[in-house]
């Protein structure tokens, strides 16, 4: 005759992975997010601030509040590269 708790100890294993799993997910993406949240639902607008928080910070969820950008800002623009690419001469 089966014991009922003879399942308690599979069922216990199986919960632990999916916690496992679940807690794994969520350091992995708050690690690449710098501590924030993920984004969902990004437009064209909140792309192109994150290309510019990229160049002015150094990372795409850093954000700057100094009035004057840093000196590198005039340089690593990727709108010349753009405009090189398009025309076809690099």
């Amino acid at each position: 005759m089966p014991v009922p708790f003879e399942s308690f100890i599979p069922f216990g294993i199986m919960s632990a992975m999916f916690v496992v799993t679940g807690v794994g997910i969520n350091f992995a993406q708050t690690r690449r997010n710098e501590g924030k949240k993920p984004r969902y639902s990004m437009d064209d607008w909140d792309r192109k601030m994150m290309t510019r928080d990229k160049q002015l910070t150094g990372t795409p969820r850093g954000q700057n509040d100094a009035p004057v950008a840093p000196p590198e800002f005039k340089i690593n623009s990727s709108w010349k590269v753009y405009r090189s690419l398009r025309n076809g001469v690099l």
